[in-house]
């Protein structure tokens, strides 16, 4: 089974006030990028057109790239795009460049979900609390090409919750997004 690793790096990052996929060292993308490849072995990053180097960085890291003016319409739009270019996928699994936190472990167990016949696979803590990644099978290709907007995938996996493979770490990354100079500070080492 193909299973995709999808980035989604096209948010404008107005809380941050900079290029927040590019802050730090390795840039945040980066490391989101690297759990991303090690535990799904493949990355498609989703990005604005212009980025050269959002698009560098990422391709010095191993993904390959899809540039595309869809992320300007949101989440949704930028993962609709992500899956039509990796349509001939049996899965994809969903990762955001704004988590660097995530274990590749966490990952690669979703990708073994998708592997043994989940609809959908995402990480929950011990809580039942809902994280990211979220992996989805190919049974949901069509709801997942028409998304668009800034809503993402949550009304996809609302509609199939009781569909959910349930992979219960304690990894703390599948919660942590970087939206401020703040989180990035009190987040990742220098």
């Amino acid at each position: 089974m193909r299973v995709a690793g999808l980035l989604l790096c096209g948010g404008s990052a107005t809380r941050f006030g900079s290029d927040k996929l590019l802050a730090g060292e390795p840039p945040l993308a980066v490391r989101a990028a690297r759990g991303l490849l090690e535990g799904a072995g493949h990355a498609l990053a989703v990005i604005p057109p212009g980025k050269a180097a959002l698009r560098a960085a990422l391709e010095a890291a191993g993904c390959e790239i899809l540039e595309t003016d869809r992320t300007a319409r949101g989440m949704g739009a930028s993962l609709a795009a992500g899956i039509e270019a990796a349509a001939t996928c049996e899965g994809w699994i969903v990762a955001l460049g704004d988590m660097p936190k995530v274990d590749a472990k966490t990952v690669a167990a979703v990708r073994r979900a998708l592997e043994g016949g989940a609809v959908l696979a995402a990480p929950f803590d011990a809580a039942g609390r809902r994280g990211h990644p979220v992996g989805f099978s190919a049974a949901l290709r069509a709801e997942l090409l028409a998304l668009d907007g800034d809503t993402g995938a949550r009304a996809v996996v609302e509609r199939h919750a009781a569909r959910i493979e349930r992979i219960v770490t304690v990894d703390p990354g599948i919660f942590i997004d970087i939206d401020t100079p703040r989180d990035l500070a009190g987040q990742l080492p220098p």
